[in-house]
C-alpha cells in the first residue's frame, strides 16, 4: 500500500459523496417513489435509504441514521412497506439515480472515458472495506454492481459513504454528542445542514435545538452567540479524526496516486453537478 498523505481519504470522500446525495435532493426521487405509491416526501427518503436493510422498522432506522427524530420515523415505517417492498423502492432509487445523474452531467460526461476509470477506481476501493459494526455498508454491499458505468460509480460512492458514516456514528458516540447535539455542533462548524434545513426535514423543533445548544454550552462547547468554542472546535476535528481513521483501509488499499486521480475526477463531477443546480442554495450554513 502506497502512504497516503495528511486527510487524503477525507478528500476523496468529500469528492464522491455528495454526487451521491444528490438523489436524495432530485425531483426524479420523488417521481420515482410517487410511481410505486410512495407520494410524503419523509417516507420516501426513509424507505429509498433504508431499504437494502429490509422491511426494517422505526428503531432500526433512528439507530442507523442516527439524527432524525424517531417520532418522525415512525409515523411512515413499517407502514411504507405495505405500498412497495424494499426490493421495489431500490429499483425505483436506481432509476431516480440514472436519471438525476443524465440530468445533472449530461450525456457526454455519462458516456466519458473518465466516468468509467473513477467508477473502476471507486470500487477497487470498497473492496478494502468491511462490515462489521457497519450495518448500512453492509446492507448495501449486499446489492448487485449496475452495469453502466455512471450507476456503477454511483453504487460505490454509496459504499463508501455508508462505510465511512457507519464509522462516523461511533465516532460521535465516543464524544458524547447525541443526535441532535451532533447536528448542531455540525451546524455550528459552518460546514452542516443550515438549522431551517433540520428543523423542516430531521423531525425537531425548535425548543429541542435550543435545548441541546444548552446542553452544549454546559459543557463548555458552545458560546453563548452559537459558535463553537475552542473546546467545541476540538471536539468536533476530533470527530473527525477518528472517523478518519476507522474509515482508512479503502483508500489505502487503492494507493495514494489512484486516491488522488479519484478526488481529481470526481471532483469534476461534482463541480459539473453544483453547476447544474443539484442542491439548494440555502441548505448549509450557520445559522443567521
Amino acid at each position: 500500500m502506497n502512504s497516503l498523505p495528511p486527510r487524503a481519504a477525507r478528500r476523496c470522500h468529500n469528492a464522491l459523496n455528495p454526487l451521491h446525495s444528490t438523489v436524495y435532493f432530485s425531483p426524479d426521487l420523488g417521481t420515482e417513489m410517487a410511481g410505486v405509491g410512495i407520494e410524503d416526501s419523509n417516507a420516501a427518503y426513509f424507505a429509498a435509504r433504508s431499504a437494502a436493510l429490509g422491511a426494517v422498522g422505526p428503531g432500526t432506522v433512528a439507530a442507523t441514521f442516527y439524527n432524525f427524530n424517531p417520532e418522525l420515523i415512525a409515523r411512515h415505517l413499517p407502514a411504507v412497506w405495505d405500498t412497495a417492498s424494499p426490493e421495489t423502492v431500490l429499483a425505483a432509487r436506481l432509476r431516480a439515480a440514472d436519471a438525476t445523474l443524465r440530468r445533472l452531467l449530461d450525456e457526454h460526461v455519462i458516456a466519458s472515458k473518465g466516468l468509467a476509470e473513477a467508477a473502476e477506481l471507486a470500487l477497487r476501493a470498497t473492496e478494502a472495506c468491511t462490515r462489521h459494526a457497519r450495518p448500512l455498508y453492509a446492507a448495501h454491499a449486499d446489492l448487485p454492481v449496475p452495469e453502466e458505468p455512471h450507476l456503477a460509480y454511483w453504487h460505490a460512492a454509496t459504499l463508501l459513504r455508508e462505510h465511512r458514516g457507519d464509522a462516523h456514528l461511533a465516532a460521535l458516540l465516543l464524544a458524547g454528542l447525541d443526535p441532535l447535539e451532533a447536528l448542531v455542533s455540525h451546524t455550528a462548524t459552518g460546514k452542516g445542514m443550515a438549522p431551517r434545513w433540520i428543523l423542516a426535514t430531521r423531525g425537531w423543533g425548535r425548543a429541542d435545538w435550543e435545548s441541546a445548544q444548552d446542553r452544549l454550552r454546559e459543557r463548555g462547547l458552545l458560546d453563548a452567540e452559537g459558535a463553537l468554542t475552542e473546546a467545541g472546535t476540538a471536539l468536533r476535528d476530533e470527530v473527525e479524526e477518528q472517523t478518519d481513521r476507522m474509515d482508512l483501509a479503502p483508500y489505502a488499499h487503492l494507493g495514494a496516486a489512484a486516491v488522488e486521480r479519484l478526488t481529481e475526477l470526481g471532483r469534476g463531477f461534482l463541480l459539473t453537478a453544483f453547476a447544474a443546480g443539484a442542491f439548494p442554495a440555502d441548505a448549509t450554513g450557520r445559522p443567521a
